[in-house]
Parts: structure tokens; C-alpha cells; sequence
């Protein structure tokens, strides 16, 4: 596909909103500073499906300047209207790995009641590894969404916090097989000696997946 920064930036001025979303998923086609800038422009745009693309496409260029990546971001989770927007710029943190936005996500965290927000800032911070993430995280082990629960979960594998064993225990004999499984792959994980006796208990499941999972870990 033959794509030119400066057709990509005319399409981007069109006032329909086809022509908008379709230059976005041109961006990616586009060297990495001249992406970087004309998401720069996509993530204002008044459509909330062309900032959604715009902010999504920012997890795989924003490493071009981190700083800007972090104040575009740290926006998006605050002052967007959309939903999905929000959602996204919290996936777009995690993937960037960006830390020095930990603030803007505990705050709309505690903020916002819309699930799919606060499972993809859970989610986010396990890709963080950030320790400030922990206290959410368990937090999060009490939703009353059981996806939320879930990634939780997994987060607290990947942050590797040992404080984390306890609150983890309590799933090993959950009646949801890939609870169990995903509990497997977290003690793993974490490791320490306060993860074998659970593991082995995991070990000895009646689902082949799990069993295997823990054994792996041991």
C-alpha cells in the first residue's frame, strides 16, 4: 500500500467521519515520527471512534516521546467522554509501560464505576509492575465482576508481590476451573516457598490444564 504522510494528513481534515477513522489505520503504515504526529491530531479529533483507534495506535508508537505519550494519555483517562477512549488509554499506558502515569489511573480508578474502565486499568497494571498497583489489585479481587476478579488475578502474578500469596490462596478452590488455572499461573509466578504447598494442591486438579499448569510452576 502506497501511503504518504501528507494524504494521510488530508484525509485527516475530512469532515467525514469514514475518511478520518480509514487515515488512522493508515497512520500505522507511516515511519514512527510522522505516525507519532498525526495521532497527535487524531486523539483531538470530535469522533470518539477515530480517538478510540488514535489512542489505541499510541501503545505501539508512543515510545517516540514518552513524555508527550504520557500527557496525551493522562487526558484521555481523565477529561475523555467515551468510555472505550478511557479504556484504551489505560491499555496504551500498560503497554508503554508507563509508571510516571500510575497517578491519573488510581484516580479514575476510584472514580469511574464503568467496568470495562476498571478492567482494563487492572489489566494495565500487571503490565506496569508498578508496587503502587498492588493495593488496587487486591482490591480488585473483590469486584463483584467476575472478569474483573479474574485479571486481577493475573495482574498480581505479574506484579510478583509475595504479599499478594495470601489473598491468591483463597481462589484454589474455586468451583471455576479457570480461576484455578489463572491462580496456577500467578503463584507460579510469584514463586517463594509460601506458593508450593497451594501449587500442589493445584497440582492434583481434576482439570488436565490446571494440573499441568501448577506442575509447571513446581
Amino acid at each position: 500500500m502506497n501511503v504518504t504522510f501528507d494524504a494521510v494528513s488530508e484525509r485527516l481534515s475530512s469532515e467525514d467521519y469514514g475518511d478520518r477513522l480509514s487515515a488512522v489505520n493508515q497512520i500505522r503504515y507511516l515511519d514512527t515520527p510522522q505516525a507519532f504526529e498525526l495521532l497527535q491530531r487524531a486523539i483531538a479529533d470530535q469522533n470518539p471512534r477515530v480517538r478510540y483507534a488514535a489512542v489505541s495506535q499510541l501503545s505501539s508508537v508512543g515510545h517516540h516521546d514518552r513524555e508527550t505519550s504520557r500527557t496525551i494519555l493522562e487526558q484521555a483517562l481523565l477529561r475523555d467522554s467515551d468510555m472505550d477512549v478511557r479504556a484504551a488509554a489505560a491499555d496504551s499506558v500498560g503497554a508503554l509501560k508507563l509508571t510516571e502515569a500510575f497517578e491519573a489511573m488510581e484516580t479514575l480508578y476510584r472514580e469511574t464505576d464503568e467496568w470495562l474502565v476498571q478492567f482494563s486499568i487492572v489489566a494495565a497494571l500487571g503490565e506496569l509492575g508498578d508496587p503502587r498497583g498492588y493495593s488496587i489489585l487486591v482490591e480488585a479481587l473483590e469486584s463483584e465482576n467476575e472478569l474483573i476478579r479474574t485479571v486481577a488475578i493475573g495482574s498480581l502474578g505479574e506484579l510478583k508481590d509475595q504479599r499478594a500469596v495470601p489473598h491468591l490462596i483463597t481462589y484454589v478452590d474455586s468451583s471455576d476451573w479457570q480461576i484455578r488455572h489463572r491462580v496456577a499461573q500467578a503463584l507460579g509466578q510469584i514463586g517463594g516457598e509460601q506458593t508450593r504447598s497451594p501449587l500442589e494442591t493445584l497440582s492434583k486438579d481434576d482439570v488436565d490444564q490446571v494440573a499441568q499448569e501448577a506442575q509447571r510452576a513446581l
